[in-house]
């Protein structure tokens, strides 16, 4: 189940991360220069649709069986990128880029995976296996984006979105594997609707603090994946060390949502959450005001690592200990919706505010600030199993 798990989205993350990549070369070869809004607003209504998509395939997962879900989202994925390759205007990129990436790589991206392990991990490793499995999408950040980089450089753009097309398409087999290692969990019937158990989340405050911080993890990662590589080409160090930035940040993530996860077992998983949005911030911080240097890209970038995307096995190991694991798929699907609102946000304010001021300064304090305010907004958090779930546990003990 890990194996097919990390492997679906290596090459689902990966892809989808290589993204900043092909603003600058798509830009330049649609004859649109310098000026980056249009890729932008297509990578970030991808995004959005991501975010949005994701809780309603959530629900279908829930009710219909997650596998159909990751198949179908596979295949339209793998469209998408092939579609992007024969883009030849504003129009058609955005619907390939924007609709038809968004809306496949949202059936095949961590709320999915993470519902299907979560419901088959053993309940006291539940947030270590999360853990893995989000750090198999950083395996593919530090995989496929430098290979990304290679094929823009030496085949072109339209090359490296066929052959990311084509890679996409292994979801399929990987989906078919982990049906029959499922062995029957993922057909199990629950007590609860999925309606009652949307109605519980929405009554519940901590699952509204949880969601609103979560905007703030995809308006931070999500800017310096598809604006690093333009804002260090006005820099000494060049664009090109962007590519060698996010595989370090890829390979440094493996570490540090390994480690979110195990720690989230034995500590409060709130409480690891505001340490990383904070500590976030002031990586962020130390890394704008420094000269900008290859050694201090690196450094930026293993640091920025061991916490980006911890937050994901943290959240979603709330979530699941809050509410129970059944309906995983769609409640965190809820919650990653604000992540995918704060990418969008991010990834197109980001190039306006580039396009009008000339510099990336402003959203740097943006991002630096909602931090903080991310790190604050979970110490009230009540983490604490419903009702339901401590008197599902009790009946269990009993029995």
């Amino acid at each position: 189940m890990l194996i097919c798990a990390i492997s679906i989205i290596l090459f689902a993350y990966g892809g989808r991360q290589s993204m900043g990549m092909f603003l600058r070369p798509v830009s330049e070869a649609l004859g649109w220069g310098t000026d980056v809004r249009v890729m932008s607003f297509a990578t970030g209504l991808q995004l959005l649709i991501y975010g949005c998509a994701a809780p309603f395939l959530g629900a279908a997962a829930d009710r219909w069986g997650p596998i159909r879900v990751l198949i179908l989202s596979g295949l339209l994925y793998s469209f998408g990128l092939f579609m992007m390759s024969q883009s030849t205007s504003e129009f058609g990129l955005v619907l390939n880029v924007g609709i038809f990436i968004g809306l496949g790589s949202a059936g095949i991206a961590l709320p999915m995976l993470l519902s299907i392990v979560g419901r088959v991990a053993p309940e006291k490793w539940r947030t270590f296996w999360l853990g893995i499995v989000v750090s198999g999408g950083t395996a593919g950040q530090m995989l496929i984006v430098p290979l990304t980089h290679y094929l823009i450089s030496y085949k072109g753009w339209v090359y490296a979105t066929i052959v990311l097309g084509t890679m996409a398409l292994l979801v399929v087999p990987f989906a078919l594997t982990m049906a029959s290692a499922a062995k029957g969990i993922l057909s199990k019937k629950d007590s609860q609707s999925l309606g009652d158990a949307i109605k519980e989340a929405a009554g519940h405050r901590g699952f509204w603090l949880l969601t609103v911080a979560f905007f703030v993890c995809g308006f931070q990662v999500q800017f310096i994946n598809n604006h690093l590589e333009n804002y260090l080409n006005a820099t000494a160090v060049g664009g090109a060390m962007a590519a060698t930035a996010i595989a370090f940040i890829g390979f440094f993530n493996m570490l540090g949502t390994q480690a979110s996860g195990f720690l989230g077992g034995f500590l409060r998983k709130k409480y690891l959450l505001a340490f990383i949005y904070s500590a976030r911030s002031t990586v962020f911080l130390v890394f704008f005001i420094l000269p900008k240097t290859e050694l201090s890209v690196i450094l930026f970038a293993c640091s920025v690592g061991i916490l980006w995307l911890a937050t994901v096995p943290l959240t979603s190991g709330i979530v699941a200990e809050v509410f129970g694991p059944r309906y995983l798929a769609t409640l965190y699907g809820l919650v990653f919706l604000s992540h995918q609102v704060g990418s969008f946000t991010s990834v197109w304010l980001g190039g306006i505010i580039k396009y009008h001021t000339g510099s990336y300064d402003y959203a740097w304090w943006l991002i630096i600030s909602a931090g903080i305010v991310a790190s604050l907004l979970h110490l009230p958090i009540d983490d604490k199993p419903v009702s339901r779930i401590l008197s599902e546990q009790k009946e269990n003990t009993a029995a």
